[in-house]
């Protein structure tokens, strides 16, 4: 529910960028100032994300137990017989 919330928080939050830098290409006035408002949404966004990964890892943290190793799976790769069993290779 929460990640949900936060999405949808992001999504916004990039929307509004967006829209903030199709404005600067049509408003050439006020580029710089829609530009500078675009990457202060984008700045945003970056936060809420950062935020509920803290927040995640911290109610992970809790779960696991004191003897309970930590394992980044960030960086796994698909098993070769798995996502790359039909290519022939």
């Amino acid at each position: 529910m929460i990640g949900e919330a936060v999405s949808e928080n992001v999504r916004r939050y990039r929307a509004i960028a967006s829209l903030c830098r199709q404005a600067a290409a049509f408003r050439p006035v006020q580029k710089f100032s829609l530009l500078q408002q675009a990457e202060d949404w984008e700045r945003l966004a970056l936060m809420e994300l950062e935020s509920s990964f803290d927040q995640s890892d911290a109610a992970a943290e809790n779960l696991d137990g004191p003897g309970d190793p930590q394992v980044d799976t960030r960086w796994w790769l698909p098993r070769r017989e798995g996502l790359f069993a039909n290519l022939g290779c």
